[in-house]
């Protein structure tokens, strides 16, 4: 429906890209929810999931919200662990889907899962371009998706830390080491979860841009963790401590 709009919330430079995943917008609307992926340069309309009845209808309601989870699950698998859910003003519309994530999708928000989402709730209506445009401007909102991706960011440093004194794991800081392991199929291993993080600085004075931008798109196709993480924050400022890029990967189940 909404495949050819797109909302830029930053002025375009020359050469204009959309920036890397920052979080995601769920809009909970009276009969519908729309969610939009929200990038460094720009916001973008994902898809709308309808409401099959009314919000009185117990069963009804579930499944809309198991749609909705469901609809952001292929960004939670690119990476995207930050979302924001938002509904208009004297509405509960939020407070009652994150309610169902917390009774029904308990591992999302588990705080020793590094692959958990972190939420945030705003008040307001994001069912049309103008006024997610203008929601994504104000100072309310670049502070809630500052946290709750500082938050994120966080967790997967955390993770890294303890890779790095794992016997079971190792780590590597070298691009062009990062780069033959990410491109190598023969070494890809099913047994392992595999995450690569730098900082936004890395990705901005990077060369040859074009080439981050391959390595970032390639593992995302195959399945490997990626994060972004502000170079500003205490999880990026540790990143640049290891030259601002690290791929890192553990087994997660035992061979036969």
């Amino acid at each position: 429906m909404y495949e050819h709009n797109q909302v830029a919330y930053l002025k375009p430079k020359h050469g204009y890209r959309r920036g890397y995943s920052v979080a995601l917008l769920v809009g909970l609307e009276d009969d519908r929810a729309i969610l939009w992926q929200i990038f460094s340069h720009v916001v973008k309309p994902h898809l709308t999931v309808m409401l099959d009845g009314r919000r009185t209808d117990e069963k009804g309601l579930y499944n809309f919200h198991e749609s909705v989870v469901a609809a952001f699950r292929p960004a939670l698998n690119e990476g995207v662990r930050s979302i924001v859910v938002t509904s208009p003003v004297k509405t509960t519309y939020a407070a009652d889907f994150l309610n169902h994530v917390r009774k029904h999708h308990t591992h999302l928000i588990q705080s020793k899962n590094p692959n958990k989402a972190t939420f945030a709730t705003l008040v307001g209506s994001a069912d049309q371009p103008y006024k997610v445009a203008e929601m994504v401007k104000t100072k309310e909102f670049r502070e809630l998706v500052a946290e709750t991706t500082s938050d994120e960011a966080d967790n997967v440093v955390d993770a890294l830390e303890k890779h790095l004194y794992n016997s079971n794991s190792f780590v590597l800081f070298s691009l062009k080491e990062i780069e033959d392991r990410v491109y190598d199929r023969e070494g890809q291993d099913d047994l392992r979860t595999n995450y690569l993080v730098l900082t936004n600085k890395y990705l901005a004075d990077a060369e040859d841009k074009n080439r981050i931008h391959r390595l970032l798109q390639i593992s995302k196709n195959r399945r490997v963790e990626t994060r972004i993480v502000n170079a500003e924050t205490p999880a990026g400022k540790r990143i640049s401590q290891f030259g601002g890029i690290a791929f890192f990967t553990k087994a997660t189940k035992q061979r036969p």
